[in-house]
């Protein structure tokens, strides 16, 4: 049948993986750098994974393809959630490359300061699944939002990124991000936010996170003051 479809141009796709998180039916993979369709009847033309992709690569079209399969969606999702909670992983994506830093001089010359840090974690919880927008931490503050492996990745996290603000961690890639935006949103709306960092890694995939917190600023519809910090995965603020 003819109907509304995505159509990828992988001239232009850069394999970030962010169509794929944002693909609630599972249509769509990394598979040898590229985004791909893993089956037409996945797909229902609605197109909610356009405007997470950062190089226009995807657009939908009218073709010929399979009908649009609800119940094979659900099944397909069920399955997807058996083999993840195996701790498989769900995609090839570029930001999974394996990368060993023992035998790296620079990473050896780095000083090491054997005094202890002191945390800058001023509240808890942290998780985004967990925070309530309500909270007092989230008033008026200046609002961190680190992708999960930052603060494992930079030496200095706490100090150079940490202190003077209100934190929230979120994983684009692995966590449930079902209502992430909603949430932030919320937050935004209700916390008068003095303005909001991000820290993420360099990886792409770690791009979804900065492009969730965008996409919650513009449709809280408040003026923000927003930065993007990028740590490599040598752990040095790019």
């Amino acid at each position: 049948m003819k109907r509304n479809f995505i159509e990828i141009d992988e001239a232009k796709c850069n394999g970030c993986g962010n169509c794929v998180i944002a693909c609630a039916e599972g249509a769509l993979q990394i598979i040898d750098g590229k985004a791909k369709v893993v089956k037409e009847s996945f797909c229902d033309g609605l197109g909610a994974c356009i405007g997470h992709c950062p190089t226009d690569a995807l657009k939908i079209v009218q073709k010929d393809v399979d009908a649009f399969d609800e119940k094979a969606v659900a099944k397909n999702l069920k399955s997807k959630d058996i083999e993840q909670n195996k701790h498989d992983v769900p995609c090839n994506c570029p930001g999974m490359a394996m990368h060993d830093f023992r035998e790296d001089e620079q990473i050896k010359e780095k000083s090491r300061d054997s005094k202890d840090v002191k945390s800058q974690l001023e509240h808890w919880p942290i998780q985004l699944h967990l925070v309530n927008p309500d909270a007092p931490y989230l008033k008026n503050c200046n609002l961190l939002i680190a992708a999960s492996c930052t603060a494992f990745s930079l030496g200095n996290f706490h100090k150079d990124i940490l202190k003077g603000h209100s934190l929230v961690i979120a994983c684009p890639k692995l966590d449930r991000t079902e209502g992430y935006i909603e949430k932030l949103i919320n937050i935004f709306s209700k916390g008068d936010i003095q303005s909001i960092t991000v820290a993420r890694m360099e990886v792409p995939c770690c791009q979804g996170l900065t492009m969730m917190v965008k996409d919650a600023i513009k449709t809280s519809g408040k003026k923000i003051p927003f930065l993007e910090e990028i740590i490599s995965i040598k752990g040095d603020i790019k």
